[in-house]
C-alpha cells in the first residue's frame, strides 16, 4: 500500500498479526528496500505484526524534491504509524535505520514500547569503518552490479559473506534511486544522537556483530553505556546478519519484545 503522511508518500507493508502483541515497526538500512528484511520477518512468529516501508528515494517510495534530515524523517514515520491506527508499536532500527530508530524515540517519545538497535551506531559520532570500507557505500553500486556485490561483501559485511559473498549478491537487489541514496547519506550528516543517548527511555537491546566491518562492535559498546538500562547481545557473524542468519537472532529478539 501507499500512505501520505507529511507531504510524503511512502510505499508500506504489514503482515497481519494476532493475539494482542505489540506491533513491530521495522527501520532499514541505508538503500534496502523492505523486502530486504522478509527472513528476518519469516523467523519472527506469525502473531507478530510487522510494519515496514520504504525510505523515500528506495524501492516503491518516491524520492522527495528535497534532501531530508533525520527528525523530519522520523516525524513522518510516527505520523504513518498513527495513520495505520497504532498509539504504540515496540521499533527495530537496522544499520542507517538505528539511527532513525533512535530518533525516533526521541522525538516520538510515547510511541516506542521497547527498542531494539541492530548492527548500528550513533550517527556522526562514533567509531567509523576502515576508510576502505567507507568508500564502498558511497555509492548504490554494490545493489545494481551482482558481481560487484559478490567482490566486495567479505571486506564490508564481515561474518559468513567472507566465505559465501554470493549470498550478498542474491540479497541486494533492487536498491535505491541515486538521488534517494544520496538522501540517505545526506540526513545522517553531521547528526547523532551520542548527547542524548541518556534521554532515550524504551527499555533497549542492543544487537551487534563481533565481525562487522561497517559498524565496529565498540559503538555497540557505547549504546549500551548510553542508554540507561540497555542491554546488550553480541553474536558471532558480520553486518547481514540479521538477515542472512536469522533463525539465531529472531529468537533473541522476539524474547526481549515479550518482556
Amino acid at each position: 500500500m501507499e500512505l501520505t503522511v507529511g507531504g510524503r508518500t511512502l510505499r508500506v507493508e504489514v503482515r497481519a498479526g494476532g493475539g494482542g502483541r505489540t506491533p513491530l515497526l521495522l527501520c532499514n538500512g541505508i538503500g534496502a528496500r523492505l523486502e530486504m528484511l522478509d527472513p528476518f520477518v519469516e523467523a519472527l512468529p506469525p502473531e507478530l505484526e510487522v510494519i515496514r516501508f520504504d525510505v523515500p528515494g528506495v524501492g516503491g517510495s518516491p524520492a522527495p524534491a528535497a534532501p531530508y534530515r533525520m527528525p523530519g524523517i522520523a516525524r513522518t514515520v510516527g505520523a504513518m504509524v498513527r495513520e495505520l491506527g497504532h498509539e504504540q508499536v515496540d521499533v527495530l532500527g537496522y544499520s542507517w535505520g538505528g539511527g532513525l530508530a533512535q530518533q525516533i524515540a526521541l522525538g516520538e517519545r510515547s510511541l516506542v514500547r521497547r527498542l531494539v538497535l541492530v548492527a548500528t551506531g550513533t550517527g556522526s559520532m562514533m567509531v567509523p569503518a576502515r576508510p576502505a570500507v567507507l568508500s564502498k557505500m558511497l555509492t548504490p553500486r554494490r545493489y545494481r552490479d551482482p558481481a560487484y556485490a559478490a567482490e566486495v561483501a567479505g571486506e564490508i559485511y564481515g561474518g559468513t559473506m567472507r566465505t559465501n559473498p554470493e549470498r550478498a549478491a542474491r540479497l541486494l537487489h533492487g536498491g535505491p534511486s541515486e538521488r534517494g541514496y544520496l538522501y540517505q547519506l545526506l540526513a545522517g550528516a553531521g547528526w547523532t544522537t551520542l548527547p542524548a543517548l541518556w534521554l532515550v527511555s524504551a527499555p533497549t537491546l542492543v544487537v551487534s556483530g563481533d565481525d562487522d566491518p561497517i559498524i565496529p562492535l565498540v559503538n555497540a559498546r557505547i549504546l549500551r553505556r548510553g542508554i540507561r538500562g540497555a542491554l546488550l547481545h553480541v553474536y558471532a557473524g558480520g553486518h547481514l546478519a540479521l538477515l542472512t542468519e536469522p533463525e539465531q537472532l529472531a529468537p533473541v529478539i522476539d524474547e526481549f519484545l515479550r518482556r
